[in-house]
């Protein structure tokens, strides 16, 4: 086998959007140090949903790709999507390739796959979950609950080295200067002195909606107890009306960034933040990356742990349910009887524990 270091083409194989990408931000920093020398390309998905950025937005100015190719919005289902991606995988000659792909994809999945990109002439493949050990997550006796994504990949890519996931720097997201003056010029609004929560109540996902009415008695309640601290809320432009309203249960200083910035932007914005509040959504994920702490009110479509924020300090509000793990979108035989279980009282109790009231 070759010295991975003496790759001079690499092919990064990572699928989704904004939480799918910072949740694996200690992966990117890993094959930048093993692959300092190789030109590496970004092989993902371009989406069609306005309310999810893609992986290269995320990445976008951060050295940790030089370039990206576009997997089919078909996936690998038609002739003429598998042609045009093998022509152009071939063009490139990647030396390895390094396979990042999430547990929700079957077994099946990952074989024809690796059926594929051998047939692209790519010899060598790294993080391909070939045992049934590293396909599925472990679980955590100790902590009563799975291993998250970051855990289990940390797994299957170990022949390229340890991953430091308990290394802040291997989540740094490499933001410029001009993304952090940026978030200054959105949080001018605020009073400098007042303490900052970022708060996202919306989703892309309908089963993962805790619901307005709830996040209103959520907001109104914390905003009583945290008189000195400002909200900055953030989201996708088809989420501003619903914050817009969400603001007038917030007596102190507010602003309403849905829509107005980049992925990496509201990075640069939430990592000014004391705090995380809301769904499970890609900010929370760029809220961990960046160190904050968590509040966040969980769906039962995962399986406990999966996809919580990585670290220690956060607060999941998450209840055990007997169709647990449905991976549903929308539920419609049991009313989303997970996410909807959980009470305003449980989520501001979690806020006060995570975030004293004198912080």
């Amino acid at each position: 086998m070759r010295d991975p270091e003496s790759a001079r083409r690499v092919l990064v194989f990572r699928l989704g959007s904004l939480g799918d990408t910072a949740a694996v931000l200690p992966f990117f920093h890993l094959i930048s140090r093993v692959y300092h020398d190789a030109v590496r390309m970004l092989l993902t998905n371009m989406h069609d949903n306005s309310k999810a950025s893609t992986i290269e937005s995320v990445l976008a100015g951060s050295g940790f790709v030089h370039g990206s190719i576009g997997y089919p919005p078909t996936g690998l289902h038609s002739f003429d999507a598998v042609r045009d991606l093998r022509n152009h995988i071939r063009s490139f000659a990647p030396d390895v390739l390094v396979y990042i792909l999430e547990q929700r994809h079957t077994r099946r999945v990952v074989l024809r796959d690796m059926a594929f990109f051998r047939a692209c002439g790519i010899s060598r493949i790294i993080g391909a979950p070939w045992r049934r050990d590293l396909f599925e997550h472990r679980w955590l006796p100790a902590r009563q609950r799975f291993e998250n994504q970051a855990e289990r990949l940390a797994r299957c890519l170990a022949p390229l080295g340890d991953a430091r996931l308990s290394d802040p720097a291997s989540w740094d997201l490499k933001l410029t200067t001009a993304e952090r003056d940026r978030a200054s010029l959105l949080l001018e609004a605020i009073p400098a002195a007042a303490p900052v929560i970022a708060c996202c109540p919306g989703t892309k996902i309908e089963v993962k909606d805790w619901g307005e009415e709830h996040w209103t008695r959520v907001l109104s309640d914390l905003a009583t107890l945290y008189s000195n601290h400002a909200i900055a809320f953030i989201g996708s432009a088809d989420e501003r009306e619903r914050c817009e309203r969400l603001r007038t249960a917030w007596t102190g200083p507010s602003v309403n960034l849905c829509g107005r910035t980049t992925p990496r932007e509201a990075a640069a914005v939430i990592a000014r933040c004391i705090a995380y509040l809301g769904h499970d959504t890609g900010p929370m994920h760029l809220a961990a990356a960046a160190g904050v702490p968590c509040v966040a009110v969980f769906s039962a479509r995962n399986k406990p742990g999966e996809w919580y924020p990585y670290g220690d300090g956060h607060r999941v509000l998450y209840h055990k349910v007997p169709c647990l793990d449905c991976r549903l979108e929308v539920c419609t035989e049991h009313g989303k009887m997970c996410i909807l279980s959980i009470t305003p009282d449980e989520v501001v109790a979690a806020f006060r524990d995570a975030i004293p009231v004198s912080a």
